[in-house]
């Protein structure tokens, strides 16, 4: 495996050698080992000056820039660094309603075209040009003969126009109801920034903040509006400097000085919350295997009905545990929790066989 080399390394590796075993005479600024098969140039004068470069082009290298919100100047320029310093705080308005108006005004232009080309093919048919219906070159033909363009193809050029705008429209307005509406704590935390800035002056220009039915959030996850939100509330109400160091990054901590203002690393409170409901499966499945095994001590008729209780009870708790702290869809609910209650049934069922009959 060749190692990489600077320029000057490199051309002097391509330099053939004689075979010499002398080094060099002379202040001896280099160093050739002629046995090795790679030519390494060693530079012994500048050594010192070498690790220096590095060191700073190490410190070059981790250094980052952040902008306080604080140096932007009041207005939409601090507002847009506002909602663009958080995913939380990217909250905007989709425009349901215009989209809706747009869509029906060219749902009904469609409706008038489709009209038209049906009247066009009926008369056609009525005048005897119904060859115009089974031939598009024949149709072009007879309207170059009448010396007129095509009425059937500009019409169809129409058509094709006010379906591609619909379609795309379409699709868009489908893509913005997939969007997440912003969860209840990244709203009120948005809208207490915004009256305590008041970055815009003009009411009418304030007023989309309000609209809290039409407006959608582009942070991403599904996850996050549920337990991962409510883990970092919880910090947020514990902030100390220990918090703060644990749970921000130099970065974060740059973007504001302002004292009510906190931001946090999603990635961090995301280890937090793995480990939080690691553990609260793992005191799932324990808890009811040593439930069921204190059961084996006991001699009587009704121990296997205690154990089966056991398991319906541990299962809802499972159930309720993968539904409040994740946003498992119905059918990942549902094979998670048979998946747990047929390793419980596994266990009464051998000690079901190993139980003694009082």
């Amino acid at each position: 495996m060749t190692s990489p080399c600077s320029p000057p390394e490199c051309q002097l590796s391509a330099i053939p050698e004689k075979p010499q075993s002398k080094s060099s005479q002379g202040s001896g600024d280099a160093i050739i080992n002629i046995d090795s098969r790679a030519t390494t140039a060693v530079n012994t004068t500048n050594s010192y000056h070498s690790s220096v470069s590095l060191s700073h082009a190490k410190s070059e290298i981790k250094e980052t820039i952040t902008v306080p919100l604080q140096d932007y100047p009041s207005g939409y320029p601090r507002q847009a660094a506002f909602q663009s310093s958080e995913p939380s705080f990217s909250i905007y308005r989709c425009f349901n309603y215009l989209h809706s108006r747009v869509l029906l005004e060219l749902q009904d232009q469609l409706r008038v075209l489709e009209s038209d080309l049906t009247d066009l093919d009926n008369l056609d048919l009525e005048n005897g040009q119904e060859k115009r219906l089974k031939s598009r070159a024949y149709d072009l033909r007879q309207a170059k003969k009448e010396k007129i363009e095509s009425e059937r193809a500009g019409l169809i050029a129409t058509i094709r126009d006010k379906l591609v705008n619909y379609d795309e429209i379409l699709v868009k307005a489908r893509e913005l109801n997939t969007f997440q509406r912003p969860s209840k704590r990244d709203y009120g935390s948005f809208r207490t920034w915004f009256w305590n800035e008041k970055p815009l002056s003009y009411e009418l220009e304030e007023q989309f903040i309000k609209r809290k039915e039409d407006l959608v959030t582009l942070r991403h996850g599904r996850e996050w509006a549920g337990f991962d939100g409510l883990i970092e509330e919880l910090i947020r109400k514990l902030h100390c400097p220990l918090t703060q160091k644990i749970f921000t990054t130099p970065e974060l901590r740059a973007k504001t000085n302002n004292k009510y203002i906190h931001y946090y690393s999603s990635s961090r409170i995301e280890k937090l919350v793995g480990l939080i409901i690691t553990f609260i499966i793992f005191v799932l499945l324990i808890l009811p295997v040593v439930a069921m095994y204190r059961l084996t001590s006991i001699t009587y008729r009704n121990t296997i009905f205690d154990a089966i209780g056991i398991l319906v009870v541990f299962t809802l708790l499972f159930s309720a545990a993968m539904s409040l702290l994740t946003r498992a869809k119905r059918h990942e609910l549902f094979a998670a929790s048979a998946a747990y209650c047929a390793v419980l049934v596994v266990f009464i069922s051998n000690f079901g066989s190993q139980a003694p009959v009082g």
